[in-house]
């Protein structure tokens, strides 16, 4: 059930990665896009297409693109949800979990409001020097309504921004298909959770569609700065093409899992872990030991456990099982940290007898989990650090979300006369030596008036 492999193997299959803009187009999508477009187009031109219409035709477009994509029959007042509806969405959500959704919501607050960043100035170079830190004005939090609405990503998006000092947020995440009687809105879940993250506006909008509005604008749903959260193939390929136009967090593919165990590991436990992020379609969860006897028992436990998951969960993992998952037994645990950090992975668990003593030696991944109490299902909710992770083996370069996403800094220089004319000469030299003649002039023109008002001075005296 569960693979046990070399290192040898798995170098050769599961930690090869695809390219980040490959996308396999399968004839299901292929179809698709010929009933919508009429002709074939790649997803790259599909993509295009759309963008170019919301950016040229606004409002307009979106409603046409919801009911072409979505088969949802939206108005111009309905884009926007209303507040009488937010407040009825409490009505459809159970009210436990509108407990939990408030619990992480103040844990995901507390962990953002330890913001580092500040504005901070100097006189040791020479007048004034240093940056200001603000956030930005408007953020917009895309959120997906596909295989499950995923409202912890909401509040782990929108809260950052809000502890960020961001003036505005908002959120589009695709209509539902209405009930006889009822209007065209996003899943209940994720209108509960936008409110209790205290976002600004919540538009019926999904798809690339909401890509464009919020970053080109339309009548209803004006610009943002940044535009933060998941989506599929499509809406990952929007957000690269916006980019530039407005800020994206990043382009995030399939969620993937790395845990490193040793003898001391609950098989159990492990097990568990990796179903649970196995069940994201085209998840990635891989174990890494030194330990063939704990392999053995790991795969075992995922048979058990698997049976006794409902169906929707079991299709969704059986296929991640199948092509990106598996067991790698290793040399030893160092070995088994040396794979991981050449992976990358978006999330690492240390499930082994001395986890503290590995935490330094893990240089790229998006979060570490120390300890088995420290699983990553809590991450996903309610721990506090935002579960919004690179992925794709971003983390070589990339960072979680944080709050930190949402400040742009401006650099201050106010120099003093005295260090103007002092460091003027290299920066001329340095200008001439690019070839940057008029660069060269500027410094040129301050000093020689430098010149001038010196000796202006010393004829007086």
């Amino acid at each position: 059930m569960f693979k046990i492999l070399s290192v040898d193997q798995a170098r050769a299959t599961l930690l090869r990665r695809p390219a980040p803009d490959e996308i396999t187009v399968t004839e299901g999508m292929r179809r698709r896009t010929r009933e919508v477009f009429g002709e074939d187009l790649s997803p790259e031109e599909a993509v295009r297409r759309i963008l170019r219409d919301v950016r040229s035709q606004g409002d307009r477009a979106l409603i046409a693109w919801t009911q072409a994509l979505d088969r949802v029959t939206l108005t111009a007042a309905q884009i926007a949800v209303q507040r009488a509806d937010i407040a009825a969405a409490y009505d459809q959500v159970d009210a436990a979990v509108v407990v939990a959704l408030k619990q992480a919501a103040a844990r995901i607050a507390q962990f953002h409001a330890r913001l580092v960043a500040q504005t901070w100035m100097t006189t040791e170079l020479g007048g004034v020097l240093g940056q200001i830190v603000r956030p930005l004005d408007r953020v917009g939090v895309y959120i997906p309504g596909g295989s499950a609405p995923l409202a912890s990503t909401l509040l782990m998006t929108a809260i950052p921004a809000r502890q960020a000092g961001v003036k505005e947020v908002v959120v589009c995440a695709p209509p539902q298909p209405p009930a006889s009687g009822r209007l065209p809105l996003p899943h209940p879940v994720i209108l509960v959770a936008a409110d209790i993250a205290q976002v600004d506006a919540i538009y019926a909008v999904g798809g690339a569609q909401a890509i464009g509005a919020m970053a080109y604008g339309t009548s209803t749903i004006k610009r943002v700065d940044k535009i933060c959260g998941p989506g599929n193939a499509f809406v990952v390929m929007a957000k690269r093409q916006v980019f530039g136009i407005c800020g994206i967090d990043a382009l995030p593919g399939p969620t993937e899992t790395v845990i490193i165990a040793d003898e001391a590991a609950n098989p159990a436990w492990v097990a568990a872990d990796l179903l649970a992020q196995a069940e994201h379609l085209g998840g990635t969860a891989l174990l890494l030991t030194p330990s063939r006897r704990l392999a053995e028992a790991v795969s075992a436990q995922v048979g058990i456990q698997l049976a006794g998951l409902p169906e929707p969960s079991r299709e969704a993992i059986v296929e991640s099982l199948a092509h990106r998952s598996g067991t790698v037994i290793t040399e030893d645990l160092a070995e088994a940290v040396a794979l991981a950090n050449e992976f990358a992975p978006e999330h690492l668990c240390l499930s082994v007898s001395d986890p503290w003593a590995w935490v330094d030696a893990i240089r790229n991944a998006g979060g570490v989990f120390v300890g088995e109490h420290s699983y990553e299902v809590l991450g996903d909710y309610v721990a506090g650090p935002s579960h919004v992770m690179p992925t794709g083996g971003t983390a070589r370069f990339a960072s979680p979300l944080s709050a930190l996403d949402f400040l742009r800094v401006t650099n201050i220089v106010a120099l003093d006369a005295a260090t103007a004319h002092q460091i003027a000469p290299a920066a001329a030299r340095l200008a001439e030596a690019e070839g940057l003649s008029a660069h060269a002039n500027a410094v040129h023109q301050r000093m020689r008036w430098s010149a001038t008002r010196a000796g202006d001075v010393a004829h007086t005296k």
